[in-house]
């Protein structure tokens, strides 16, 4: 006699492959799109210049205009030492001195970049020729001789910033740590990265030895594991499309690696409020320009640490609400210890618990149960579409489905420690199995429900089954 195998309710075939191939489709997009707009035909877009006199700046304008329209901001400043200052001061990426009717000054700082100081030399070149005369280039922040095109800054901010959402990412899984212990684990390993790394760049000389390096750092991975914590019980699911986009996708096009005013505008305007770029900027003020412009992007990554503590604490508020709601009756240091499931991310997370048809005979290829059962009533006849649950130990649902025609279902993708399995039917009493899942090794858990017409409780024995 044939039996028909029903396929138990499990998640459907679209559903799984559109939950499968959504990151790695989004991130290719973002990649694919983001990069190469960024990086592949760098020109000047509004690189503010000063011009030493007034009368000069009109011809200076009109001539930079004419080979890069909407390339340059013009600015006048009274004499050569101004225009000089105006680049110290991060107030212009070049300014322009005529000396003479034969010569004329470049101030360029090549901790800028190395491509914008030569886009800015070949400008000022072709300039200086039409008008006659020869031009002097003069770099008033050179780099490091092991920073040639003045990257390494940023490199190092990828360093620091990345693994920030690394380690929020990680912690989410930590559900043995409150968030004062979550907390306190980012500061230390933000404060841990900034001198590892710190150490490692004056060591290989790849910049100066300054200790404002260390706060800066400090900071810039503090904001990005704060602000991804705080943002992951809002996202859910989404939450590693929402952290790779952040961090990756947006913030490294718009880092520095090719000179901000030779992005195009829509990454300038995001390297303004990006943790990356912000940090990126106030390294390169404190260790090339004296500390100039150095305010603004450390408050900008201050705020990026504020709204991750201020998304922590609306979380907590919106949890003790939802708490009071159901008529929990807790205190507020109770309140704190209770964290949200851990978030799945499909780089560092194992395989999602999932129902499967149940085979007796299982085909090359096809996941393999790591539980499998089958649950009859009294008569040990099978229950059809008896619910079946899988929890872990704190209680969290890991998977739902039901059983086929002959009772029986099967679910793979768990995680190897103790579960508790339960079954429940309408006018049933629900039985509870507790197992425990190790690798490569297929666990049975039967049942046999028993008729709640007939007046009796289930009672818990010491083996964790429920029976009648």
């Amino acid at each position: 006699m044939k039996h028909r195998i029903e396929r138990p309710q499990g998640i459907p075939l679209a559903r799984t492959l559109a939950e499968t191939l959504m990151f790695p489709a989004v991130l290719f997009l973002g990649l694919l799109f983001c990069f190469p707009t960024a990086f592949h035909a760098p020109q000047p877009h509004h690189a503010k210049i000063a011009v030493a006199g007034p009368a000069v700046e009109p011809k200076v304008d009109t001539a930079l205009q004419l080979q890069h329209p909407g390339g340059f901001d013009v600015t006048a400043v009274a004499d050569a030492q101004e225009a000089r200052r105006a680049v110290l001061n991060r107030d212009a990426v070049a300014g322009y001195a005529v000396e003479g009717r034969h010569s004329s000054v470049l101030y360029v700082a090549k901790a800028n970049g190395m491509s914008l100081e030569l886009a800015l030399t070949k400008g000022f070149t072709q300039l200086a020729a039409h008008n006659h005369q020869k031009l002097t280039v003069t770099d008033v922040a050179p780099t490091v001789s092991k920073d040639q095109n003045a990257t390494t800054l940023v490199y190092f901010g990828v360093a620091w910033s990345v693994p920030g959402y690394i380690l929020a990412t990680t912690l989410l899984r930590a559900v043995t740590f409150n968030r004062r212990r979550k907390l306190m684990t980012i500061v230390g390993v933000s404060a841990l990265f900034s001198v590892v790394g710190f150490y490692v760049g004056v060591g290989l000389d790849y910049f100066p030895n300054d200790s404002s390096v260390l706060a800066i750092a400090f900071l810039l991975t503090t904001a990005v594991a704060t602000f991804a914590s705080g943002v992951a019980p809002f996202t859910k699911q989404f939450f590693p499309l929402v952290g790779m986009g952040l961090y990756i996708v947006l913030s490294v096009p718009s880092s520095g690696v090719s000179p901000v005013p030779l992005l195009p505008t829509f990454f300038q305007d995001l390297h303004a409020v990006m943790p990356l770029g912000n940090a990126v900027d106030a390294l390169k003020g404190v260790l090339y320009f004296d500390d100039a412009g150095v305010l603004r992007p450390v408050l900008v990554l201050c705020a990026w640490i504020t709204a991750g503590l201020a998304l922590l604490g609306l979380d907590a508020w919106r949890r003790h609400r939802m708490a009071a709601r159901q008529g929990a009756e807790v205190e507020q240091e109770d309140i704190e210890e209770v964290e949200e499931p851990p978030v799945e991310d499909p780089s560092v997370e194992a395989p999602t618990p999932t129902a499967l048809p149940v085979h007796h005979h299982h085909q090359f290829g096809e996941p393999l149960p790591m539980l499998e059962g089958t649950v009859r009533d009294e008569e040990q006849q099978p229950v059809r579409h008896a619910a079946v649950t899988v929890m872990d130990t704190r209680g969290r649902q890991l998977v739902r489905t039901t059983t086929n025609a002959q009772g029986e279902y099967a679910v793979t993708g768990l995680p190897e420690e103790f579960i508790s399995v339960v079954v429940s039917y309408p006018g049933r009493n629900p039985v509870v199995h507790q197992k425990l899942l190790q690798s490569g090794v297929a666990v049975r858990a039967d049942f046999t429900m028993h008729d709640r017409r007939n007046g009796a409780s289930p009672r818990m024995p010491s083996n964790g089954v429920v029976r009648k």
